[in-house]
């Protein structure tokens, strides 16, 4: 018997190969060059011992698009004599492999679906409950629905809104927003705002200022400096209060023969 460590450098799995199986190099480029054509077999790259009797032979693929593949000939050993199992094409240690797939619902991510796009929604899904199932904290909600089996056939499930609640808790318009932590004011006092009703209304609104986060939903802590109770005389950097033009920004030049315009320079804006 011949360990597989000493045959080769690349061991797959361990064991013990007999000498016919060890020494069957020639049979096994000769069968996988039978399957694969002489010039698409490369060296011999090991030998692993799969089962008892049992050998495979690996060589290098020469195939175009299959660099770092192998030709695997699988032996067997009967009776003291050597027999050709299987032949097949497999990744080797190198190969270059297509990603592992991923069903396609579970691929898309939030902002995928686009014009002509459709998004089935399983019998299952968890967001969403019957019509006529009113969620704990929302049955204000459903006041002006229309008669049961008439109004919308499934709701957002409480489940639904605590995941919608967390996205928007943790998204750009959220308490730790850079403009919420620099701004004065926060949208649950601001004008512009459109409250949601139900219990999304406790944390969120939609925000109508077109300057600001139009037609988004804003959490109520959120802020910025487009607040409804800022006034002109609150402007600060990079907002316009006042005239926007600004005398001292000007450069002077005196036509030809005249004194420099020193006191137009000195005068203040108005």
């Amino acid at each position: 018997m011949t360990s597989v460590t000493e045959r080769t450098g690349m061991q797959r799995r361990g064991g013990e190969v007999s000498e016919a199986l060890a020494g069957a190099v020639a049979l096994a480029r000769d069968a996988a060059a039978e399957v694969a054509g002489g010039s698409a077999v490369g060296e011999h790259e090991g030998i692993a011992c799969e089962a008892e009797n049992t050998a495979t032979h690996y060589f290098g693929s020469r195939l175009r698009g299959y660099r770092g593949w192998q030709w695997a000939c699988v032996l067997s050993e009967a009776e003291a004599r050597v027999t050709i199992d299987e032949i097949s094409l497999i990744p080797g240690p190198d190969a270059l492999l297509a990603p592992e797939w991923v069903p396609w619902e579970e691929r898309l991510h939030a902002g995928d679906i686009g014009p002509g796009d459709v998004l089935p929604v399983s019998d299952d899904d968890e967001r969403l409950a019957p019509g006529y199932e009113l969620v704990p904290g929302d049955e204000e909600e459903y006041t002006g629905d229309l008669p049961i089996g008439l109004g919308r056939e499934r709701v957002l499930s409480h489940y639904g809104r605590v995941a919608a609640a967390e996205r928007w808790e943790s998204g750009e318009h959220s308490p730790d927003a850079e403009n919420a932590k620099a701004a004065e004011h926060h949208c649950g006092s601001c004008g512009f705002l459109v409250p949601l009703s139900g219990s999304l209304g406790r944390m969120f609104g939609v925000c109508a200022n077109e300057f600001s986060a139009d037609a988004q939903v804003v959490h109520l802590e959120y802020g910025c400096g487009a607040h409804s109770s800022v006034r002109p005389e609150q402007a600060g950097p990079g907002q316009r209060a006042g005239t926007a033009f600004d005398d001292h920004a000007v450069d002077f030049e005196s036509a030809p023969g005249e004194e420099p315009a020193r006191e137009a320079a000195e005068t203040p804006a108005t």
